[in-house]
């Protein structure tokens, strides 16, 4: 693989009128290299791919191709084929005519010399044989050679994927992308494509750039993975990065099976989480809330006197070569993969070392919002308006008919003024009664951490809520938000501070 940049993307943004979907994207790819884009459904990974090809052009930002910028350059001007998930072949022509049909129209450079001896360069089209050869060649290189002239409709879904790789490739493009290419094959053909485009990548040496949701395929095929989310990447590493040094919680519960707690620093490379302390290799501040990361294979069943956690098998699930086993420990449950078949309700021990304990810091456990005081008893933030305690703002004030005063009974305006409104993870809660709370929104994810869930709560004009609950929502749900009056904190703004 080349040490230089075929492509760069700097600063990319993509929006839709009010709609960002796709922001602050920068990422450099090698010559030669597979890069994944990774995350689920709307996350923006497809638009960023067709902004590589030229179908979208980004808002802001530049696509650079072997460093010059070709943000603006139509599709057909670019070194860059794609194959989508549905293969666009055209039913009417064979095999050879499907695959030709770009070569056909491809111009060349050709070099004359003319009676003066000038060189003399012209633009012309490939001549028959020379389509023949290329079309030929890449037919051996997807092993379906010999099958020229057959139609379309003759070939299997994987024949067919071949087909339309073949029919980009046969251009030589110095990009390949590929969006979800296999998304409509079944699990046997999927695993079998997977192996064959890896092999296909190496013996052409072309850039890959391939859109998947599927985790497996990333791992299996990339040299780079750049996991998305909400129209931004989350992380870029190998496929070993990603999955051993997860950088948030979200990308360590995308990416495989993992346990994921609530924990906290106790000491140097020490952390407390399931009601005991464990060693790490990861030296955060003493005191930190974290959150754990904690792969199920990487967690030894032991007797139960010798573990550092002890719980009770709640569940055993068999995977063909290896046990899925829940157990609960206290509030907790454990998910643990073994080969040794355990019986529900059978006494356990559990351990594990050190290197396989991932900590990350926290991701809040506080929402932090701008708000605007709109009553004497009310806060506007996060696109509602909930009851609080304005006297907190004012040392010995008090409210009477309407109106807040100061210790010496002096009217205090406060209407209008802007603050900056905390509120723990822990104080709100979600009702599917939608005019039951302050606010509303769509659950935009969640994550399990053990003994709750952790909940993003995303308003209209975009503000997460987060919150914990220990039942199970589904993402997407439309809920309303409660946050108890006592739990909104609220601190005056510099500029209203110094009125006071």
């Amino acid at each position: 693989m080349s040490k230089e940049n075929i492509i760069e993307l700097k600063g990319i943004q993509k929006c839709y009128d009010d709609f960002v979907a796709v922001k602050d994207f920068n990422l450099e790819v090698k010559k030669g290299e597979f890069v994944t884009f990774l995350g689920p459904s709307g996350c923006g990974k497809t638009t960023t791919l067709r902004m590589i090809a030229g179908f979208e052009l980004p808002t802001e930002g530049q696509i650079l191709l072997h460093g010059k910028d070709i943000s603006n350059l139509p599709p057909n001007k670019r070194p860059i084929n794609t194959v989508f998930q549905r293969y666009a072949l055209f039913p009417h022509l064979n095999i050879f005519e499907n695959i030709a049909f770009g070569l056909k129209m491809k111009y060349v450079d050709v070099t004359y010399k003319n009676s003066k001896g000038e060189t003399i360069v012209r633009k012309e089209k490939l001549s028959k044989e020379q389509i023949r050869e290329k079309v030929k060649r890449v037919l051996e290189i997807v092993d379906l050679e010999g099958f020229e002239k057959r139609d379309i409709s003759t070939l299997s879904g994987g024949q067919q994927q071949r087909i339309a790789i073949a029919r980009a490739i046969v251009n030589e493009p110095e990009i390949l992308l590929l969006d979800e290419p296999l998304g409509a094959l079944d699990s046997k053909m999927r695993k079998e494509m997977q192996i064959e485009l890896k092999a296909l990548h190496e013996k052409f040496g072309i850039t890959f750039i391939y859109v998947t949701h599927d985790q497996e395929e990333a791992l299996t095929m990339s040299d780079k993975v750049v996991v998305m989310a909400d129209g931004m990447i989350q992380q870029i590493g190998t496929p070993e990065e990603i999955y051993n040094e997860p950088n948030t919680v979200f990308v360590a519960d995308f990416i495989g099976e993992s346990n994921i707690f609530s924990g906290k620093m106790t000491g140097k490379k020490k952390v407390c989480f399931c009601d005991a302390e464990f060693d790490c290799i990861d030296d955060l501040p003493a005191g930190s809330d974290v959150d754990v990361v904690v792969r199920p294979e990487d967690i030894e069943m032991v007797p139960s006197e010798n573990g550092q956690i002890r719980g009770t098998v709640k569940n055993v699930n068999f995977k063909g070569i290896h046990y899925n086993i829940t157990v609960q420990s206290g509030e907790n449950e454990i998910l643990l993969k073994s080969t040794k078949h355990v019986k529900v309700g059978e006494k356990l021990g559990l351990r594990i070392e050190p290197n396989g304990i991932h900590v990350i810091h926290a991701e809040t456990d506080i929402n932090t919002y701008e708000g605007v005081i709109t009553a004497v008893d009310k806060v506007a933030f996060a696109d509602g308006e909930f009851d609080c305690d304005i006297t907190k703002l004012y040392p010995g004030s008090s409210i009477s008919n309407n109106n807040l005063y100061d210790m010496d009974g002096n009217k205090i305006n406060v209407i209008g003024n802007s603050v900056t409104v905390r509120v723990p993870i822990s104080a709100p809660a979600m009702s599917d009664d939608i005019d039951a709370g302050g606010t509303k929104g769509h659950i935009a994810s969640l994550i399990y951490k053990g003994d709750h869930y952790h909940y993003v709560v995303r308003t209209k004009s975009g503000e997460n809520i987060h919150l914990r609950d220990k039942s199970l929502w589904n993402e997407n749900d439309y809920v309303s938000v409660i946050i108890p009056k006592e739990s909104i904190d609220l601190s005056l703004n510099a500029e209203e501070a110094q009125d006071v």
